[in-house]
């Protein structure tokens, strides 16, 4: 997910921009209208989906800027585990925040994001009613998580800022028509930014990972910023380190690779250098190459080390959605969340099969690559692997990549060299259970000139794409480990009263812009969650979109139907289901945020007192994240 504070640019552009056939694409489609969107995928566009009237048994819920989650009619929508849960005996939160680091260590952190349910086994069947789920925690605003806020910043608030990042393992139990978290349990842990984890892959022992604390490169300590997630067919749990870099304080002239990955000097503001010194960066200049990483965790054994699968490459990683190639190999699709950078794709070099020993290690040994489109509807995916020569350079040394080790570390850089496309902000993506097709969505580009007009460099001409927009692609000889693709948009997100063509969209049914979270149901529907920002929901372009939503599209018709609207200040992600489809498990993730990111401690319910103005069993006194289980009243399944 990406945030005001998390959306700034380290770079005007990532060198000498391609052309970005996506953008003139959609720039054609606001003039001419929305016909022009897609591109000749007949046999796609055929195969997605049932007719709307199949898919949609909902009515859809209109525009809310209400301080309230709401939900159709029929359905419920109740309180799961919230920010300051205890995750097991431990204490719940105190409402005022004066919970420390010890405590918070305890309880689940702060601004749920991606997540899985990962259900107990029963008689050899999937569990719908016993499971773990593992919850990421993005980020922490400073000014809820302490009761005073940010004054008098020390030792103990950095480590409890800390504790609060990372991923809860939880247990959860269906109790008749409720769900409960399961307390004590011997599964319950907390993986935070100080936690220890193992690293793996070509990058392993890089000169370029290796620090005073760690100078053979094997163990971090940590992970942080934890977006979206997958998950592996062997039953683990990928979350995805995204916005790392701003934890750091950088140097006053960063060097070519800092920029590239957008070390600054003051960072966005967390202020862990102060009092942790590995996040100086001036001290510690490898520290900040440990961070960018898919990080595998086993949620059924709580005494394995978390492990950071370096094959994937190392950028802002927004989620790692996993598939299966024709022969069984392992695909991983991977979006990098930040302007103008590129979709990526992860193929083992050995297949997967059940019961093989050690199956993380597939995530070890194989060729990443990254996305050319073209203006056909055609596209490419480009190998990245030491020694490959490219329009653009070669992969070796003279070029700074002495090793693989090296291409993965500067993954942007070899994606550059490599002539990636620039993307609109690659954020989730979706693949149809067992098949060649997937979506990403492109949540926005609203960078402009220092005059305040809009960019005009090659990937962004003319105008913004304020309201983001949907691509869909199916792999060349419906394989998923194909080298080629076809490609077309989906859907352009806008306003259809909105007086501009241009900022109208293509969308059919209910309106929606930032399009963010995507999931693919076991009925063929397609969920849509946006991350409208702070400091543009309900204004502007985006007044008559309200708060953030979530909505439901028909991949045949593109229709699309809204299910649900949040509280104010929030954004909607992380989706998962019970294996039966009864219930779906939905974040709230910062409710009350500021436009600023970071709240008032002396008025820390300015924008929202949710969830105990909605549900009054939660713990009150400032605004929390919380997961949300979703149910039909009549206990059919929906998903």
């Amino acid at each position: 997910m990406k945030n005001t504070c998390f959306d700034i640019d380290p770079q005007e552009s990532p060198g000498d921009l391609p052309s970005n056939p996506i953008r003139r694409r959609l720039l054609a489609a606001a003039t001419l209208g929305a016909g022009t969107l897609a591109l000749p995928l007949g046999a796609l566009a055929a195969a997605s989906g049932r007719a709307a009237g199949a898919l949609f048994d909902f009515t859809g819920v209109p525009v809310s800027t209400a301080d309230a989650v709401t939900v159709p009619e029929g359905f419920r929508a109740d309180l799961l585990f919230a920010w300051g849960d205890a995750i097991s005996e431990g204490p719940g939160a105190a409402a005022d925040a004066s919970d420390d680091a010890a405590r918070q260590l305890q309880q689940a952190g702060m601004h749920h994001d991606g997540m899985h349910f990962f259900p107990f086994m029963v008689g050899g069947k999937p569990s719908s009613t016993h499971g773990l789920m593992c919850i990421n925690h993005e980020y922490t605003d400073d000014g809820l998580l302490h009761s005073d806020g940010m004054a008098g910043w020390s030792p103990e608030k950095v480590a409890k800022s800390q504790a609060a990042h990372g991923v809860s393992v939880i247990e959860v139990r269906r109790e008749g028509k409720d769900w409960v978290v399961v307390r004590p349990s011997g599964y319950a842990r907390r993986i935070t930014a100080s936690t220890p984890c193992r690293i793996a892959g070509p990058a392993r022992g890089n000169a370029l990972l290796r620090t005073a604390m760690d100078p053979r490169g094997e163990v971090i300590l940590g992970t942080l910023n934890n977006c979206a997630m997958g998950v592996t067919p062997w039953g683990t749990y990928l979350t995805c380190e995204e916005n790392f870099n701003g934890y750091f304080r950088g140097p006053a002239a960063p060097d070519a690779d800092q920029k590239r990955y957008g070390l600054s000097e003051k960072g966005f503001g967390f202020r862990w250098h102060e009092h942790d010194e590995r996040f100086d960066a001036t001290r510690h200049p490898n520290e900040p190459n440990r961070f960018g990483w898919v990080v595998e965790i086993d949620p059924w054994h709580p005494d394995r080390a978390p492990v950071k699968r370096t094959a994937l490459g190392r950028f802002k990683h927004e989620g790692a959605t996993v598939t299966l190639a024709r022969d069984g190999r392992v695909v991983v699709y991977m979006g990098d969340d930040e302007r103008f950078e590129y979709l990526y794709k992860f193929v083992s070099h050995r297949p997967w099969r059940t019961g093989m020993d050690d199956p993380g290690a597939l995530l070890d040994d194989g060729t990443l690559f990254v996305a050319q489109f073209e203006d056909d509807g055609h596209g490419r995916w480009l190998p990245l692997r030491h020694g490959e020569m490219h329009a653009k350079g070669g992969l070796t040394a003279t070029n700074g990549f002495a090793d693989q080790g090296d291409v993965l570390i500067r993954c942007r850089q070899a994606a550059d060299l490599a002539g990636a496309t620039p993307l609109d902000r690659p954020e989730w993506i979706a693949v149809r259970p067992g098949s060649d097709e997937a979506y990403v969505t492109l949540t926005n580009n609203s960078k402009r000139g220092s005059d305040g007009a809009p960019a005009t460099d090659a990937a962004n001409p003319r105008r913004d794409n304020i309201f983001g927009h949907i691509v869909r692609w199916r792999e060349g000889s419906a394989d998923a480990a194909a080298t080629t693709f076809d490609w077309e948009v989906f859907a352009l997100a806008g306003d259809p009263q909105h007086p501009d063509p241009q900022r109208q969209g293509s969308i059919r049914g209910d309106a929606y812009g930032s399009p963010d979270g995507l999931w693919l149901d076991p009925r063929g529907r397609l969920w849509i969650q946006t991350d409208v920002s702070t400091s543009t929901l309900n204004k502007g372009d985006y007044a008559r979109l309200g708060n953030n939503q979530m909505l439901v599209a028909d991949p045949r018709s593109r229709e699309t139907r809204r299910f649900l609207t949040g509280p104010k200040g929030c954004e909607l992600t992380g989706i998962t289901a019970t294996p039966d489809g009864r219930t779906l498990f939905v974040n709230i993730q910062h409710p009350g945020e500021t436009a600023s990111e970071r709240s008032d401690p002396q008025h820390p319910t300015a924008v929202s007192a949710w969830p105990a103005n909605q549900f009054p069993a939660a713990t009150g006194g400032r605004p929390r994240s919380a997961t949300l289980a979703i149910t039909r009243m009549d206990g059919k399944s929906f998903a």
